[in-house]
């Protein structure tokens, strides 16, 4: 089975494109890795993923950068020989489903929500 599932924050703006008559972007998320490095930072990986048709322009209409979103996608190769007859491996992630999780401004408010409930809470433990 070829699926996979990935969250993450878009690094840029989409931008819808056209190509034989079909719409299509491409999106390109920041992840942040579960564990921390030798230095003890996280560090992010940014995979980008094709999108196409109603849900390109979908997203291309509601997401800005910054924004949080889901991608449900499978990875597809697209392996060619080079000028040099070696062959050349190459691999897109190609969205299928894509879910709007949280966009920037929504993350701003429940940020600030969130620390309001931390402080009262953390006062209400020192009383």
């Amino acid at each position: 089975m070829n699926a996979l599932f990935l969250v993450g924050r878009l690094t840029k703006d989409p931008e819808l494109r056209k190509s034989e008559g079909k719409s299509n972007c491409y999106v390109t998320i920041a992840i942040k890795r579960t564990y921390k490095n030798s230095d003890g930072i996280y560090e992010t990986d940014f995979i980008s993923c094709k999108v196409w048709n109603v849900i390109a322009e979908r997203v291309c209409e509601y997401c800005k950068k910054g924004d949080m979103i889901s991608v449900k996608g499978r990875i597809q190769n697209n392996n060619y020989v080079d000028k040099e007859d070696n062959k050349v491996y190459s691999y897109e992630i190609i969205a299928d489903q894509i879910s709007f999780m949280q966009s920037q401004k929504t993350k701003e408010d429940t940020i600030e929500t969130t620390e309001e409930e931390i402080i009262e809470e953390n006062l209400t433990i020192a009383e």
